[in-house]
């Protein structure tokens, strides 16, 4: 299970303290209206005052705004990040005014496991976001560079590591570098194949192997990384079969990093660490394109329920219905205003998506029942007041 809140209390400190912006970075703002005036909100403050004024409101730098449309698109995708981090047992922590959806496991632990798991974690998130394909390549930090200056392995054994940087692929690749003679004669050279078989063997038991691929090419500029590194790319769908996936960008990263805790600790206690970050804004980016592309339509509400009327002097039963439909924790709207005709209420719920409404006259009234509609099919079946809820709720569980 990760293990956060290692650091003692001064190196977590300085570490905030250097990843944290200026207060009032993020900003959000709920917007509730029944037409096109939170749009029309939206865009008004996008756009220069026609008056002279003696301020200019600024979005903060790092930040833009987000309209009703990109801000669902956003909690669906943090959502599928936060559920997927939660599951595998992570302990928040937040740094104020400032977004990191990183997944780290701090401490000492067994070879491979920790590392197998940000990786397990890494395939669970982009499957659940259905951006298409995608590939995680893994490599060893600075091969070169590690096995012969810091590691002392013989340049002719590093060369011919080196022959290796154009393959890629799984553990078959890694049980041809076994077999290698020149290789399987040094003992830097067999722990860390001995690390990367161990760390596929625990992949093909999570069920991932296949969605990694072992790239020495691959190398990541960050200078904390001490051991195997990755990043997650989209390929994208060729048109002929015969043609290889073209590589779509990088949405998620990570690798180990025993050193990193240690710089930012007086004392310099060394705690083995792993992690993964998530390209938020690289996915939010390519799930907005797609929707502009494929003009798909996004509901900016969860509404389920809408409260209507098709007659005069009816607020006050509307507002006890709704009230009833809000203590029993149903999502609900109607319409501000005293006397709305039915049809506009009607369009407002197809365009909006809400699946109900709920109808009440007078002839309802009378009957001690309330009508209730079917947005998709049009269909309507009379329905006791006291049952009202219960139906709405096993409709909605149904759906």
């Amino acid at each position: 299970m990760p293990q956060l809140g290692l650091l003692p209390g001064r190196a977590w400190t300085v570490l905030l303290g250097l990843l944290r912006p200026p207060p009032g970075a993020l900003c959000i703002r709920a917007v509730r209206s029944h037409s096109q005036v939170a749009e029309a909100l939206f865009a008004s403050q996008l756009k220069p005052h026609q008056e002279k004024s003696n301020f200019t409101i600024k979005t903060p730098k790092g930040t833009r705004d987000l309209s009703p449309q990109q801000m669902v698109v956003r909690e669906k995708i943090l959502d599928v990040v936060v559920s997927c981090f939660k599951r595998h047992g992570a302990k928040g922590l937040d740094t104020p005014a400032f977004e990191l959806k990183d997944f780290d496991i701090a401490g000492q632990f067994d070879p491979m496991i920790p590392d197998a798991e940000c990786l397990k974690i890494m395939c669970e998130i982009l499957s659940g976001l259905h951006l298409g394909d995608f590939l995680i390549k893994i490599s060893w930090k600075d091969v070169r560079h590690e096995m012969v200056v810091k590691k002392g392995l013989a340049p002719e054994v590093a060369d011919r590591i080196g022959d290796y940087v154009q393959c890629h692929g799984g553990i078959s690749l890694v049980e041809q570098m076994f077999q290698d003679p020149r290789l399987s004669q040094n003992k830097q050279a067999l722990e860390g194949l001995g690390d990367l078989k161990l760390l596929f063997e625990y992949l093909t038991l999570f069920g991932v192997a296949e969605k990694v691929s072992f790239d020495l090419s691959l190398a990541r500029g960050l200078d904390y990384y001490t051991g195997v590194i990755y990043e997650a790319v989209l390929l994208q769908t060729p048109v002929h079969a015969e043609e290889e996936p073209l590589n779509m960008g990088s949405v998620a990263a990570g690798g180990r990093y025993d050193g990193l805790v240690g710089m930012f600790d007086p004392r310099g206690h060394k705690v083995p660490c792993v992690g993964l970050s998530i390209g938020v804004e690289r996915i939010f980016s390519i799930v907005e394109q797609r929707i502009k592309t494929f003009g798909e339509k996004i509901r900016t509400t969860e509404t389920q329920v809408f409260v209507a009327t098709p007659q005069k002097n009816f607020l006050q039963e509307r507002l006890k219905l709704i009230a009833e439909l809000w203590d029993a924790g149903i999502k609900a709207e109607l319409m501000y205003k005293n006397n709305p005709k039915l049809l506009p209420q009607l369009h407002y719920c197809e365009n909006m998506g809400i699946p109900l409404v709920v109808i009440i006259g007078e002839q309802e009234l009378k009957e001690g029942v309330i009508k209730l509609r079917s947005v998709a099919s049009r269909e309507e079946v009379a329905i006791k007041r006291e049952n009202l809820v219960a139906e709405i709720q096993k409709r909605l569980s149904e759906s």
